[in-house]
């Protein structure tokens, strides 16, 4: 028990600035197996959003709701996903071959697609909870303050389910001098630690319409599939930046397909 704490904290810091015990360290035997952890942490990062979007519904316009738990999430994870999504906007939009691509996506600096790219995925996903949040008091018949938590606990869950699936079924690229350098959380899974991570990412939608699980998780597999057959096409595989902007997309997706099924059924 005191192991698998020491791996779920690993993973607790490895995605979030949230504060941890001091015995965690980015020691590469946990690190190598918090993955397994990545959906769980979905949940907190979910919880949290979903906690300050229901305070500020109380005070707030939905508008500015949605953009305070959009703040919170970046802080609470310190933006790390979007800055990957940022950084393969850059790397891919601007680089041309291999090595290009992966010193572009190494350099700190901000260019023009990332730019691009960061400002159209936050805006894809504000306006998309913008309009989520009435259809689901609308459709369900439920209220926001019990659909809202659960739905952003299954989107964050399950989107960084997706990096898990990608860890283990696609490779993993790193420049030379890093690889051989860092540890890495992009390590392949036990067949039962892939399970938990599994059950973590679909235990929400169990509280949710059984439409949306039916539909969303073929299409973020179908998401997946495709975004790493472009990036094993121009890189060899996945980066740590590749997989924080599938997790990225994933959320939009999620999302996106929600709100047609709500919208249009």
């Amino acid at each position: 028990m005191k192991k698998e704490l020491r791996i779920f904290f690993t993973a607790l810091m490895f995605l979030t600035r949230l504060p941890v015990p001091r015995m965690t360290d980015h020691s590469p035997e946990y690190l190598e197996k918090s993955s397994r952890y990545f959906p769980l942490i979905g949940w907190i990062v979910g919880g949290i959003s979903a906690g300050v979007l229901l305070l500020a519904l109380q005070v707030l316009s939905v508008e500015l709701a949605v953009l305070a738990m959009m703040i919170a999430s970046v802080l609470t994870t310190g933006a790390f996903h979007e800055d990957g999504f940022a950084d393969v906007c850059d790397g891919f939009g601007g680089g041309w071959t291999k090595q290009n691509i992966l010193d572009i996506m190494k350099d700190s600096r901000l260019g023009t697609y990332g730019t691009i790219g960061l400002i159209s995925i936050l805006a894809a996903k504000f306006l998309l909870l913008r309009e989520l949040l009435p259809l689901m008091e609308y459709h369900s018949g439920k209220s926001i303050y019990l659909l809202a938590p659960v739905t952003l606990l299954a989107v964050h869950g399950i989107s960084r389910m997706m990096a898990v699936i990608s860890i283990q079924f696609y490779p993993y690229v790193t420049p030379d001098d890093v690889s051989k350098s860092k540890p890495s959380a992009a390590q392949k899974l036990s067949p039962g630690s892939f399970i938990v991570a599994l059950i973590f990412a679909l235990l929400p939608f169990l509280f949710l319409p059984l439409s949306f699980l039916g539909l969303i998780f073929p299409v973020l597999l179908l998401g997946t599939v495709l975004m790493n057959r472009y990036f094993k096409k121009w890189i060899g595989g996945h980066t740590g930046d590749c997989l924080g902007s599938i997790q990225q997309t994933s959320e939009i997706i999620c999302y996106l397909t929600m709100l047609i099924l709500w919208k249009f059924t």
